[in-house]
């Protein structure tokens, strides 16, 4: 799953006229699934290690993970971020869909949005991209 979201990731910027080195991207969720504050087998870690490798400036956001350090399979060193501003970012991926983040306004907020959970399910907006 980590490397096809990435190539859907790739596409959908390449229609924005954006590459993916220096674009930076916001991941939505880190823990493995809905509403639990579990990292193990989580995609979100693989999915940013390979958006850092191919050059793109990565940031994330999830209530249940203010920090995330290094890990048995990863060495991320991160801190979250506030959803604030999300028009800073040139893509926001929503890999896991906790029930605390408002859909609607990060559609409307955003320049691009990768869902890869159909968390915006019901929402129409041409700025959404569904893996």
């Amino acid at each position: 799953m980590p490397y096809y979201v990435v190539d859907k990731t790739v596409e959908a910027l390449n229609e924005h006229s954006k590459a993916l080195k220096g674009s930076k991207i916001l991941i939505l969720g880190l823990a493995y699934k809905k509403d639990v504050d579990d990292l193990r087998e989580s995609p979100s870690l693989t999915i940013i290690e390979l958006l850092k490798q191919r050059g793109a400036v990565v940031s994330y956001n999830d209530p249940f993970f203010p920090y995330v350090g290094r890990g048995r399979h990863y060495d991320l060193d991160m801190h979250g971020v506030p959803l604030d501003n999300l028009s800073q970012y040139d893509c926001v991926m929503i890999v896991t869909d906790h029930s605390d983040y408002d859909y609607a306004r990060i559609v409307r907020e955003s320049k691009l949005v990768v869902d890869t959970r159909n968390a915006t399910k019901g929402i129409q907006s041409e700025k959404i991209t569904r893996c």
